[in-house]
């Protein structure tokens, strides 16, 4: 299985990115869906998940109201949409899908929020 993670740039404060992960070889219908990011010398960090049974969603606080996951099951595809963008969510972001031994890592889209 492979994650392809898309839709990262530059974009200026307070604007708008939409990201999106693509699973290849596998159905990720029952995964956990989550994106995580890492920015420079910090350590990685979970923003956001989509459960697979329910849809349950978690959101870090900082991206609270700023930030929406969805997910489409029939394309096999996971979002990120990403509002009123502030420089400190510059970082990595990538793509996990996760089902009790699976555990499948996209390799990453950067995302620079800069004036």
């Amino acid at each position: 299985g492979q994650l392809v993670e898309l839709g990262g740039g530059l974009v200026q404060p307070g604007g708008s990115l939409r990201l999106s992960c693509q699973a290849f070889g596998f159905n990720f219908s029952n995964y956990v869906l989550s994106w995580y990011r890492q920015a420079p010398d910090k350590g990685r960090e979970m923003v956001t998940f989509i459960s697979g049974v329910g849809g349950n969603i978690y959101y870090t606080q900082s991206v609270k109201g700023r930030f929406t996951i969805s997910r489409d099951h029939d394309k096999n595809v996971v979002y990120l949409q990403m509002d009123r963008l502030e420089t400190e969510d510059t970082a990595l972001y990538l793509c996990n899908a996760y089902d009790y031994d699976k555990d499948f890592w996209g390799q990453g889209t950067q995302v620079t929020v800069s004036a």
